[in-house]
């Protein structure tokens, strides 16, 4: 065997080996029926909004593991799946995420942040302050593992791992909203507390939190954030 098979053996799962499996599941729609579907889709997703207002209602454990099963079900580069979802829903908890976070934010809005980056946020109405945080019932961190172990214990790279992680988040958010919830994705910046309050390696990278609940009655969203770009802005045809 030649070193550099000797490399690449070394950077996959131990139990990796391809064999073909006939597709499981088939779709049989007419046009008219996947043009029905996609509209009714695009219904849907237009009804979501992000929330920054959460009511006290609980949301029960099985719709948040439902959710994230789904959102396991992502492509992801080599099907490394390069994710982890540690959720919170304890208040004690929650509150060391919201003070951590805070602390960044307040740095964040005082300085660290640019007066461009401040003027592009200032339609949306954020600030250093983050009731959410403890008002939502649940919490969502989500992290990117750039390493993995296989079920031998050997550590194996991973590949393609934001853009897997981005497609397992946009599940997830799908999931949620298709289930009656409302969310709103957090990126504290630096996030690097999330590792030790969610007790996750150093190797994985926190990439934001996803507040999960229902809205409060007087929530509100900020107009700038339902102007969307028109179709002719966001697609090209060949």
């Amino acid at each position: 065997m030649s070193e550099n098979d000797k490399k690449y053996q070394s950077s996959i799962p131990l139990d990796h080996e391809y064999k073909a499996l006939p597709i499981p599941d088939r779709w049989d729609m007419s046009d008219d029926e996947m043009i029905a579907k996609s509209e009714e889709f695009y219904e849907l997703m237009k009804t979501r909004h992000t929330v920054r207002e959460y009511s006290s209602r609980p949301v029960p454990r099985e719709v948040i593991e439902n959710c994230i099963k789904a959102a396991g079900l992502a492509p992801s580069g080599a099907n490394h799946q390069p994710w982890h979802f540690a959720v919170i829903e304890s208040p004690e908890h929650k509150q060391k995420i919201r003070d951590a976070a805070e602390e960044e934010e307040r740095t964040f809005y005082a300085g660290r942040a640019s007066d461009e980056w401040l003027g592009a946020l200032e339609p949306i109405g954020t600030n250093d302050h983050k009731p959410h945080l403890t008002e939502a019932p649940w919490l969502i961190v989500i992290f990117a593992q750039r390493t993995s172990v296989d079920r031998n214990g050997r550590k194996f790279k991973n590949y393609y791992v934001n853009e897997s992680v981005g497609i397992a988040t946009g599940f997830l958010i799908t999931a949620l909203h298709k289930a009656g919830l409302s969310t709103l994705t957090h990126t504290p910046n630096p996030m690097k507390f999330l590792n030790e309050l969610c007790d996750r390696p150093a190797s994985e990278k926190p990439e934001m939190i996803l507040v999960v609940g229902h809205p409060d009655e007087k929530a509100t969203v900020p107009v700038h954030a339902k102007w969307k770009k028109p179709l002719d802005e966001i697609m090209t045809v060949f």
